[in-house]
């Protein structure tokens, strides 16, 4: 299960993070590689990190003639060349290899490039995985497949997604069994919203909604979800006690038990949407 939003600050994290910990027993990924966060509400113990590594091109310039094969193939630009010399712009590549098959003189190799950290760790019955883009790195996807590679399928799965609905959200929420989107009752809530609905509508994948922040803004999400027949699985209330537990890096069910059964109702719910 995927917990996206399309616009950033909606509370999907709280929401994906208060869910595992209400189910139990779940494996949580948090694939917001730019700046990921579950990590400051569960605590985790890092047991383990890997690198995250992309190949490549390297030019032998003994062997290259500068025919420009490899600049003409290349569709990011991450090659140029010029009569005299060859230059790599490795933050474009998309290390498809392409570049190495076409070359005539067979004068490309590759080496490995790293551009993010992978941590797995425990939170109590909760495993953790999140991956770190480094700084100054354009591409997250390549971070999110590696956090990705290492769900399991002995229990539930639990995806924080990225804001947006670019390449990052895409990658994350592909292959998902059912998206919950976390919305806010307010114009720019609903805007992007509606952007993600269609994204999921086209990838199909099914979804329904969290209103958080439930009591500010105005009723136009209701509004949409019922125009739509977009199901409404909880709302979570305007609540100062809910602000403060999180500012102190606290997941509200931990200290307000009521909240946990509606976590677990929510999660039966997509369950029974998801048809698993």
């Amino acid at each position: 299960m995927a917990v996206a939003s399309g616009k950033g600050g909606t509370g999907k994290t709280s929401v994906a993070v208060n869910m595992a910990l209400s189910i139990g027993n779940v494996q949580f990924l948090d694939c917001d590689v730019e700046e990921p966060n579950a990590y400051l509400l569960l605590h985790p113990e890092i047991s383990r990190t890997e690198p995250v590594y992309l190949p490549v091109p390297v030019i032998n310039e003994e062997l290259c003639d500068h025919c420009g094969k490899c600049a003409e193939f290349c569709s990011n630009n991450a090659i140029f060349v010029s009569p005299e010399k060859v230059l790599v712009f490795p933050e474009l590549c998309y290390s498809c290899g392409g570049c190495a098959i076409i070359c005539p003189r067979k004068a490309i190799s590759e080496e490995q490039r790293k551009i993010g950290t992978l941590r797995l760790g425990s939170a109590g019955d909760l495993e953790l995985v999140y991956g770190e883009l480094e700084v100054g790195e354009p591409m997250a996807v390549p971070v999110i497949k590696e956090v990705k590679r290492q769900i399991k399928n002995d229990r539930p799965v639990i995806l924080d997604s990225p804001p947006g609905t670019s390449c990052p959200v895409i990658e994350t929420v592909k292959e998902s069994d059912f998206c919950v989107l976390v919305t806010e009752p307010t114009p720019f809530g609903l805007h992007d919203l509606k952007i993600t609905v269609q994204v999921l509508k086209h990838m199909g994948i099914p979804f329904g909604v969290v209103v958080n922040r439930a009591g500010i803004g105005d009723k136009k999400v209701y509004e949409y979800c019922k125009e739509k027949n977009i199901p409404i699985l909880l709302e979570i209330p305007y609540q100062r006690k809910i602000a403060e537990l999180y500012s102190r890096g606290i997941p509200f069910s931990l200290e307000m038990p009521e909240w946990k059964e509606k976590f677990q109702t929510l999660f039966n719910q997509v369950r029974k949407l998801a048809g698993k």
